[in-house]
């Protein structure tokens, strides 16, 4: 990291000394005004609610241009990224930093595969659970006490231990993902079949049964490949901002991920995709497509309470360029199965069109996000509402492991410690009861 020549210069209205800031220039982005030594020059912190102006660690794993709709891994587009290259390619270029030639990915498809299964205890683990437990809470316990059955790799600071943690959680965690799901459901768990693909045999893991045999659809196969793929990492978010900030105490990657588990579960975040649908089942409900006119007259109305989930997002701008993606996807999904015309789904595709024409929407750049499209695959697929958010979550593990390993070995991290603005009462003292 490199200051540029040019400084920041904040002044004071109040006539106090100018303070230089040095101001350091990323490959892609907005510079940035480093202000660690703003407290002890000033005596004064920055406020910034929801930390939409600070830039918290310095990465070289993703980078988003919300303006433009950009998303690039590595440097490499998305776009190319979901048409050229599986899964665990893209596994490989955010652990690693590149894309792997052929036998790199033999090699590392092979590695992944061999840790597919978990311990058998696990079983009696999830057995601990009502049957009728959100899929995200199971998750949140199953991979926090991966660090129970897998203890020797759970020093965070040994780089060979977070690697064979960062390979066991990426081949576990569809095995978690299908062992809750069929816990939730009373049928038997599947084990992993390692003959099969990554998405493949989660989908095997899902929907086969031990009574008859389970063919893999390839266009299902290929469509949840692609969901892991624009879901594997997207910045400094905030569940990957929990990963970083859990894992900079020192705890163990497990633990780490867990947290990150915890903080996608919420609407605002990984569970975006599931609002969305249930979004879409109210009205429904209400009538269906008859009765979009007057869903969308409530969203416009501000009195109202009700959202339109789904469209939108916090950083990007523009059109999210995985919504395109997935929108191909959605479509191919729809026609494998000879579901075009569902009621919901042509709910759905009315509801974008409307939301891609209307001038409130489109003044607002209100544009359906991945969360729209992906809720819609999933449900086409035959994934539950509940467990979009856990699968969203197998596919964000490895890149809260890429960012938890980068930011272990960045030489500036410290334990994260915001500040803050208070506003509570000042000091005062105890008096005795018999006084209060």
């Amino acid at each position: 990291m490199k200051a540029s020549e040019t400084k920041a210069t904040l002044s004071f209205s109040n006539g106090g000394d100018n303070v230089d800031l040095p101001i350091y220039k990323g490959t892609l982005g907005p510079d940035v005004i480093d202000i660690r030594k703003l407290y002890a020059q000033t005596g004064m912190f920055t406020y910034d609610p929801g930390f939409m102006s600070t830039a918290s660690c310095q990465s070289t794993i993703t980078y988003i241009d919300g303006d433009k709709g950009e998303l690039l891994y590595r440097g490499y587009p998305i776009e190319q990224l979901a048409t050229n290259c599986d899964f665990l390619e893209t596994c490989h270029l955010l652990l690693y930093g590149d894309l792997p030639d052929q036998p790199k990915k033999d090699e590392f498809t092979k590695l992944v595969t061999n840790h597919t299964m978990v311990n058998e205890q696990m079983q009696f683990f999830l057995r601990g659970f009502r049957r009728d437990a959100h899929p995200m809470a199971i998750m949140t316990g199953l991979v926090g006490a991966l660090s129970a059955f897998y203890h020797d790799s759970t020093d965070i600071n040994n780089p060979k231990h977070r690697e064979i943690a960062a390979i066991r959680l990426i081949a576990k965690m569809p095995t978690l993902v299908a062992m809750a799901y069929k816990y939730t459901i009373g049928q038997p768990y599947m084990y992993p079949r390692n003959d099969l693909s990554y998405a493949g045999n989660f989908l095997h893991m899902m929907f086969a049964t031990p009574c008859e045999e389970y063919k893999v659809s390839p266009v299902l196969e290929r469509a949840l490949d692609r969901i892991f793929i624009l879901h594997a990492d997207h910045e400094q978010n905030a569940s990957t901002s929990t990963v970083r900030l859990c894992g900079s105490s020192g705890t163990n990657p497990f633990a780490a991920i867990a947290a990150g588990v915890a903080c996608l579960w919420g609407p605002a975040h990984g569970g975006a995709n599931e609002a969305a649908l249930n979004m879409l089942y109210d009205i429904q409900k209400a009538g269906g497509v008859e009765k979009i006119g007057e869903f969308i007259k409530q969203v416009k109305d501000k009195n109202s309470n009700v959202k339109l989930m789904g469209f939108g997002h916090r950083v990007y701008k523009n059109y999210d360029p995985r919504a395109k993606l997935m929108q191909e996807t959605c479509k191919e999904v729809l026609g494998e199965l000879g579901l075009e015309n569902d009621p919901l789904f042509k709910l759905a595709m009315a509801l974008e069109k409307i939301a891609l024409e209307d001038e409130y929407f489109v003044s607002r750049k209100l544009y359906p996000n991945v969360d729209f499209y992906s809720g819609i695959v999933q449900r086409a697929i035959g994934i539950p509402v509940p467990l979009f958010t856990a699968v969203f979550a197998l596919a964000r593990t490895v890149g809260w492991i890429a960012q938890l390993n980068e930011m272990i070995g960045d030489p500036e991290y410290k334990i994260g410690r915001p500040r803050q603005l208070f506003e509570g009462s000042v000091q005062r003292d105890v008096k005795p009861i018999a006084s209060r």
